[in-house]
């Protein structure tokens, strides 16, 4: 039987309330000695005091138990909802350790939850996320995993690749039966392999929707990079100046573009100056173009064709100061987007262009996304070997295609926690918080 664990679930910090958790088959004993009575029906609030180690009351708090295995973790479990001191709190939880509970890890009580099949290893990634969400969009991607979405995704891969491995196997095994080649089951994992790689078209947007991207806005000097800046912030985040060089050191600021988190870095103007605190700007700014997800290059529509060298070529190109411009309704160079920062002219092109930039393409029509690199790189290895199985079958080697399609399986099996249990736990956990 697993130890009891404790820890805060809410974060220290003056709050109305603040929540220690406890699960572990000593919960209910630790309850009763820390507020001096019985414990609580299961899933019923009561309002208890809570007493420190020589019967003093430290606190009144509500106090709630959950028997296993009708709980979060599936264990026995108990929290006490105290008020928000953190002094109060501290206490409290020192208390609950000398009564016999440990320092939960970061992460353990969702552990916990995966390891008796609360919830399979997409859900309580599903955790994390939702607690790292800081978009809607995001939360509500969460929302679907956490409801066992992609789960039930994979577990339908699974399943389906069990049914063709059975029958490639019936062949192999008992060939004197007339059985005829399984050749077809071909068409059915190429099938399969294709809906695997339609999945993976997703993380490019499911992994930004959390991890966010860094947007680095560049040029030459007096272009109006930090006019744009502001322009897409709406207010005035970076100081202006026709003077050149005004800008001397990053400019970062946070924005949401298609449910994405954005961080826009407004940077120097970059060209030669032997101004040393300029030149240190330009530097920092070359850095941060090294750096970040995204480049918006901008350009004076003037004179379009004075651009700075770049470590890579731009992700999108806009010519500002349309407004200097006498009559011309298009760009005067084809890569460029014609904006002006003054008038918000083309402005609104600019936020779609961004938009299908951060976003990216392929996840229109999937209901789920993938949001870790963990389940992508499983997920590309499992198509990879699904197509591979498929081309030994129509070659006629069901061995090596038996082979193949039973590494897929296992490949999947990972994104919900099968195969070397331990060290996949451990790799998801170690970022999860405490007291989670």
């Amino acid at each position: 039987m697993s130890d009891t664990i404790a820890a805060l679930a809410t974060p220290l910090g003056r709050a109305a309330i603040g929540i220690v958790r406890m699960s572990g088959p000593a919960s209910d004993a630790i309850l009763k000695k820390l507020t001096g009575r019985e414990p609580p029906p299961a899933r019923t609030a009561v309002l208890r005091p809570v007493l420190d180690a020589d019967g003093a009351v430290l606190d009144q708090a509500l106090v709630l138990r959950f028997v296993a295995p009708a709980s979060y973790t599936g264990e026995d479990m108990a929290e006490i909802h105290a008020h928000g001191s953190p002094v109060i709190l501290e206490r409290i939880l020192a208390r609950v350790f000398a009564l016999g509970a440990r320092p939960a890890a970061p992460g353990e009580f969702t552990r916990r939850a995966v390891e008796n099949g609360k919830m399979d290893l997409t859900q309580a990634e599903a955790v994390a996320a939702a607690i790292e969400a800081s978009t809607l969009r995001a939360a509500k991607e969460a929302q679907k995993q956490l409801a066992g979405a992609l789960g039930r995704r994979i577990e339908a891969w699974m399943q389906h690749l069990l049914d063709i491995t059975a029958q490639m196997e019936a062949w192999l095994d008992f060939p004197e039966e007339d059985i005829p080649p399984p050749v077809a089951l071909a068409e059915e994992m190429q099938t399969l392999a294709a809906e695997m790689r339609a999945l993976i078209g997703t993380a490019h947007l499911g992994e930004r929707l959390f991890r966010g991207v860094s947007l680095a806005i560049v040029g030459e000097p007096n272009v109006g990079k930090s006019s744009l800046l502001n322009r897409l912030l709406g207010e005035e985040r970076a100081i202006v100046s026709a003077i050149p060089g005004t800008t001397r050191d990053l400019v970062e600021a946070d924005l949401e573009i298609a449910g994405v988190p954005v961080r826009l870095v407004d940077t120097a103007g970059l060209r030669t100056s032997d101004d040393p605190i300029e030149a240190e700007g330009i530097r920092r700014a070359r850095e941060a173009v090294a750096r970040a997800d995204l480049i918006l290059l901008v350009v004076d529509a003037t004179d379009p064709a004075r651009r700075p060298a770049l470590p890579r070529p731009p992700d999108l190109v806009v010519a500002n100061k349309a407004d200097l411009l006498q009559g011309q309704a298009s760009a005067p160079c084809a890569d460029a987007l014609l904006v002006s920062a003054k008038t918000g002219k083309g402005l609104a092109a600019l936020e779609e262009r961004l938009a299908a930039l951060v976003a990216g393409q392929g996840a229109e029509n999937e209901d789920v996304l993938i949001t870790r690199a963990r389940q992508r790189e499983a997920l590309v290895r499992a198509e990879a070997a699904l197509a591979e199985a498929a081309g030994h079958l129509q070659a006629g080697r069901l061995d090596v295609a038996a082979m193949e399609a039973r590494r897929a399986w296992a490949a999947l099996g990972e994104i919900l926690g099968m195969g070397d249990v331990e060290t996949i736990l451990d790799r998801v956990f170690a970022r999860f918080c405490i007291g989670k």
